[in-house]
């Protein structure tokens, strides 16, 4: 790739007169000597796996193996269609969506991991939302999968896309990050306004645990999922609106990369801190682990 900043895509955007997504196609068929068609073919078919998801988890169930989760989509997607919600008609779709993905990873469906399972379900809830609203046609959205590769690019090289490594900031954080520059991009933003929005979305995750209850990617990562399709509209609107980050997107992910670095163990995946070890969060891991020895016998 030919970028290795959020400033590289803005500069060679306007280089070139392309949008993110075409610069991240272009660079994608050299990088991989694969062909433009092929490219393209390979993220239409992620997209259409996310939209099954999406469609599985409100109208199938979804209870996981633990039966820890499942059902929680349906239920903000009820909630949606019975009334006015407090956040809003769009946002509340695009958390039912969110949750739904999110769902269908901790029973065993299948996802696609953008950029990682525990935070699946962001950018399909963001991205199949707001093509229902604006009706945007596949491949559109396609494409607007291929400018938040290329945001998801520079993070994973720059900082962490690895709860293990850098928190839950760097799994649900980069998702959220990757969602909203790609709607600034998809509602016709500049490359610029686009990465502002990164930068906007990543400092509200800065910091953000990772905490799996019992070390299953169910308690809190689902409902983390949901609020951060919330966050990735608004980061979006931000920036569409003119709003810019004060620190520059690109510094904003090198913080992540030292955040992530200064917290303890037990705040990176492994469920030794945070929620994980509450006495409820102990409790369930508790329970669980007798039931595994009960089943087992």
């Amino acid at each position: 790739m030919q970028f290795r900043s959020l400033k590289d895509i803005i500069r060679l955007c306007e280089e070139r007169s392309v949008t993110i997504a075409e610069l991240m196609v272009e660079e994608q068929v050299k990088e991989t000597g694969v062909s433009r068609e092929e490219v393209i073919q390979q993220m239409t078919d992620y997209y259409h796996i996310m939209k099954e998801a999406v469609h599985k988890g409100i109208t199938e169930d979804t209870v996981s193996r633990s039966g820890l989760t499942g059902g929680d989509a349906r239920r903000v997607y009820n909630y949606l269609n019975n009334g006015e919600t407090a956040s809003g008609s769009d946002a509340t779709r695009a958390m039912s969506y969110a949750l739904a993905v999110s769902e269908v990873n901790a029973s065993m469906g299948r996802i696609i991991a953008t950029p990682t399972a525990g935070s699946c379900g962001i950018i399909p809830g963001v991205f199949v939302s707001t093509q229902e609203r604006f009706g945007w046609s596949d491949e559109q959205m396609v494409m607007g999968l291929f400018a938040a590769g290329a945001i998801g690019y520079v993070i994973a090289n720059n900082s962490s896309i690895s709860g293990a490594e850098g928190g839950c900031q760097a799994e649900v954080g980069s998702a959220i990050g990757m969602a909203a520059g790609a709607v600034v991009e998809l509602r016709d933003g500049s490359p610029e306004q686009a990465m502002h929005a990164v930068g906007l979305a990543l400092k509200n995750t800065l910091g953000l645990i990772c905490d799996p209850v019992a070390g299953l990617v169910e308690i809190p990562c689902i409902v983390r999922n949901g609020l951060g399709a919330v966050n990735a509209l608004a980061a979006a609107d931000m920036a569409l609106a003119g709003v810019r980050s004060a620190i520059p997107s690109d510094e904003v992910v090198d913080v992540m990369l030292q955040v992530g670095r200064s917290m303890p163990s037990e705040h990176r995946e492994t469920a030794r801190g945070g929620l994980a070890q509450t006495p409820t969060g102990r409790k369930i891991t508790e329970e669980l682990r007798r039931r595994r020895q009960n089943n087992g016998n």
